[in-house]
């Protein structure tokens, strides 16, 4: 049997498959590839995220325990999608129309944009959510606990443990993946990737141990028959209220769950998808509860008495030893926990951001300067937070419920909770008179009683709701019990909870709308919400605005660009049938003008500068402060995009510096190889000819072989003085050399240096090198290794000799000294030093003349720098106005104990 390690491994490699495709994905939307990213499949695929582990496992479960019942969790999506598919394309109609990132945002914005309704929605998704979380660890844990105990695993984590560890895992992952943008508005082309490839996998493994249970532990379709209605499964019928109940949470959870929301709304990138995916998804949805019944009959047949039935799907494989397919299943199963919990907490966190600690954070922060990179900060930090709360909300709800309910049950709890918003949802699309008053009244009710009646009461007695208040009522009143409200006795805590929260929340919904009156942003938003269709279409002929057409081109040249503003205009004209020339002003015109631009610059500023120009608008003190907001943002923004371009900039130009003087170091490095080689041949080819003709030849004179002798002699010489360069280089690099401390006259050093650098004869057409010096400036005693000084000296006066291209060439000298080092300047009265190649004088290779004409192999101020380095000291170029100069300098004196380095 596969081992727990086995299974962490292979959990862990295709958590990082998924991060793969999703990166991918991202990569090539980024490229503008986006070809079957936005295709309807891809689209219909990412629905799947619904079905979640519930679904995977508890179905199952939940048909051995109230038989048909399960199919009401895939009737009620599935009437959404056949019949009331017309509403989900309003939804998508709306979210594009007005930019809507999440269900908080879209009920704020319809009901004059309240920032408080936006805070109750976001409060009530993230309670509402909690128990599904819980759920997905749940049953994760519980397959990792089916592998443990099949391996033989005893003392292996427990279920608390390995819950904890996935929570863990599930926040960083998310963590990771989810907080890499703060565009809200872009589509997660790489998320909703992921998901269609889970959503393949996981239907694979349940078609995959369907298929094997039918086939290969029954005796076919037949059997199945016949077992099933040996059973007592399908007979088990739940009550018709539990239907209708069941039927009404799974259709209200399409829209609801934010993060069902998210992928059918948000993500949706083309209405006509829609009308793909009003037919395959509940073709899925089938597939997926295809093998449920052989599946729960089997395994009522097969296993001990006492197993789970949700892991049935687990734990039929792995009891007929099957373990490839036992590890298709768990992938399965992974897939749908994961997905559920990566997609739920983005969206719960981007809401908690938006909606809650961005207001607050600028309400306490009202002194302090608010610019983009503050924002940014914050809402980056606030959404890593909040991720890693909504998962630790899970959890604990997890280890307070002990997690031994049935995975449908805690299912179930989170569904009611959603469904809170749909009396708001509902009234906010289709009517007109909603007011925010009902829709914040209703919702505070609904979300009350829901907890009051169902939420809290999941805890079983736990100090969030103790068992003497499920069983008598809070303040021992009879009549507050939360199973039995008002006496009104349900056998069925779901549906007791459901009439309850959500009847009154309908009602006290419509009751505060009537008896309220919209504000005027709200009969704006909610004529734009209701009639989305008319004022996205074009239909109507509204009248013009007191406004140029001419006045708008130019405003929306200056904010979009000419190209743009033009595009934009051409398109609107087209729209209203005129063939050529500018477009009405109507108010629809300018409406979607004021969408486009605040792209730009932002809504209140769009709203300001539009307002402006019709005259329909009165600018408020907050819209100035608004706007004066966003300017500050876009200021910020603008002085970091220059801050950043200068560092861009700088860096290029460092790196062209950089790839420059690789290029001429290459070229020297190459130029050295084919001078070393020539260098090396030269010489061992004069003295093979030369050997050869003392060997061969019987008559040479007494003079001729002393001449030829003499030859092989000097060119044996030169050779070794080359390798002996390359050696003494080599040696000096690697910090290998022994420095010989010993005291001495500077002025006698540079006496001997100028001696060994003109003993050998001046160039051809060159005269004598001129030296100038101050011998008694020179006078001064010095300890260090006098043998490499000099051989420092001597490279520099020989250079100067051989390069010198002054017309009478000659050389200064000047010694001087202070308190901690010794400086030597060899200045000469040649042209200097080309600019380009300063860089370069000091490494290995470099020769600025023709190799033939300098007679060595580039090898001297390269030595001459690491004899320095090795004294303590240093060699430098100095800029000077005319020649070349060199400085050295070293430490005036030596410590008597350092004698190597």
């Amino acid at each position: 049997m596969l081992s727990f390690n086995i299974l962490i491994l292979v959990a862990t490699l295709y958590v990082c498959f998924l991060f793969a495709v999703a990166f991918m994905a991202d990569r090539r939307a980024r490229r503008g590839r986006l070809g079957w990213l936005r295709s309807p499949v891809v689209y219909t695929l990412s629905l799947s995220i619904y079905t979640t582990a519930w679904t995977f496992y508890g179905a199952v479960g939940s048909a051995v325990r109230n038989g048909l019942e399960f199919l009401a969790i895939y009737l009620g999506p599935t009437l959404v999608f056949v019949g009331w598919w017309w509403f989900l394309r309003k939804l998508v109609r709306i979210g594009r129309t007005h930019r809507i990132t999440s269900i908080a945002d879209l009920l704020s914005s319809r009901y004059g944009k309240s920032a408080f309704l936006a805070v109750i929605v976001t409060m009530l998704a993230v309670f509402a959510s909690t128990p599904y979380i819980a759920l997905q660890l749940q049953s994760v844990a519980l397959s990792f606990s089916v592998f443990a105990e099949a391996s033989g695993g005893e003392g292996g984590p427990s279920l608390n443990t390995t819950a904890l560890w996935v929570a863990a895992g599930l926040a960083l992952f998310t963590i990771l993946f989810g907080t890499r943008t703060l565009d809200s508005n872009e589509q997660h082309h790489g998320v909703v990737t992921a998901i269609a490839v889970e959503a393949v996998v996981k239907l694979v493994a349940l078609l995959t141990v369907g298929a094997f249970v039918v086939w290969g532990v029954a005796s076919g379709p037949a059997d199945i028959l016949e077992r099933i209605a040996a059973a007592d499964i399908s007979v088990k019928s739940a009550s018709g209220s539990r239907w209708v109940t069941l039927m009404v949470l799974s259709a209200a959870a399409i829209v609801c769950l934010p993060r069902m929301f998210q992928v059918t709304v948000v993500e949706n990138s083309d209405e006509r998808h829609l009308a793909t995916a009003s037919w395959a998804f509940p073709l899925y949805l089938f597939l997926m509860s295809l093998f449920v019944l052989p599946i729960a009959v089997m395994g009522l047949a097969e296993m001990p008495a006492g197993s789970n039935p949700d892991l049935y799907v687990l734990t039929l494989p792995i009891f007929h030893d099957q373990e490839a397919l036992a590890m298709l299943a768990f992938l399965g199963g992974f897939s749908s926990a994961t997905s559920m919990v990566i997609v739920a907490a983005i969206a719960l966190a981007t809401m908690v951001s938006n909606h809650v600690v961005m207001p607050v954070w600028l309400y306490f922060s009202h002194t302090s300067v608010k610019l983009s990179g503050d924002v940014r900060n914050v809402l980056m930090v606030s959404r890593r937070i909040s991720i890693a709360a909504i998962l630790a909300l899970g959890y604990g709800y997890f280890r307070f419920t002990g997690g031994s309910g049935a995975l449908a049950s805690i299912g179930l709890i989170a569904f009611t909770g959603v469904a809170q918003v749909l009396p708001a949802l509902l009234g906010g699309l289709f009517w007109r008179g909603a007011t925010r008053r009902g829709a914040v009244a209703s919702l505070l009710a609904g979300a009350f009683l829901w907890a009051y009646t169902l939420f809290l009461p999941s805890f079983e007695g736990s100090w969030l709701m103790p068992l003497s208040v499920i069983e008598h009522g809070a303040f021992g009143l009879d009549y507050l019990r939360p199973r039995a409200l008002f006496g009104a006795a349900e056998s069925d805590p779901l549906v007791h909870a459901l009439i309850w929260s959500l009847g009154v929340n309908a009602l006290i919904f419509v009751t505060v709308s009537l008896l309220t009156f919209p504000a005027p942003l709200e009969r704006t938003q909610g004529l734009q919400f209701v009639n989305v269709f008319q004022h996205s279409s074009g239909r109507g002929a509204p009248a013009s605005m007191a406004v140029a057409s001419d006045d708008l081109l130019i405003l929306a040249q200056r904010i979009v660009g000419s190209e743009t503003a033009v595009a934009l205009f051409r398109a609107a004209a087209r729209e209203q049938g005129k063939s050529g020339g500018m477009p009405d002003p109507t108010r629809e015109f300018v409406e979607r003008l004021e969408r486009e631009l605040a792209g730009t610059v932002g809504a209140a500023t769009a709203h300001a500068m539009v307002g402006q120009l019709t005259g329909g608008a009165t600018v408020s003190v907050e819209d100035l402060l608004a706007v004066a907001e966003e300017t500050a943002q876009i200021m910020e923004h603008s002085v970091q995009l220059e801050a950043q371009s200068r560092e861009l900039s700088r860096t290029a130009r460092e790196l062209q510096r950089a790839n420059e003087k690789l290029t001429a170091l290459s070229i020297q490095k190459d130029s050295f190889l084919s001078q070393i080689s020539h260098e090396l041949r030269t010489p061992m080819t004069s003295i093979r000819s030369f050997a050869e003709i003392l060997r061969e030849s019987d008559d040479l004179s007494p003079e001729q072989a002393k001449r030829y002798s003499s030859i092989i002699l000097e060119e044996s010489i030169r050779l070794t003085r080359l390798l002996d360069e390359i050696l003494d280089l080599s040696v000096l690099e690697s910090k290998q050399v022994v420095m010989k401390t010993e005291s001495g006259n500077l002025s006698a050093i540079i006496d001997r240096a100028i001696l060994a650098a003109t003993v050998a004869a001046t160039p051809d057409g060159k005269r004598p090198l001129l030296i100038e010096r101050d011998q008694s400036a020179e006078d001064m005693s010095i300890v260090c290794d006098l043998d490499r000084l000099a051989q420092v000296f001597i490279n520099l006066i020989s250079n100067a000799r051989k390069y010198c291209d002054a017309e009478e060439p000659a050389l200064r000298i000047k010694a001087s000294r202070d308190k901690t080092m010794t400086v030597v300047d060899f200045i000469d009265n040649g042209t200097g030093i080309a600019e380009q190649h300063r860089d370069i004088v000091f490494e290995k290779f470099s020769r600025l003349t023709d190799a033939s004409a300098a007679g060595s192999a580039g090898l001297g101020l390269a030595i001459s720098r690491e004899i320095m380095r090795n004294l303590g000291g240093s060699i430098e170029l100095l800029r000077s106005s005319s020649g070349v100069a060199f400085r050295v300098a070293f430490p005036t004196a030596q410590p008597s104990a350092a004698n190597s380095l």
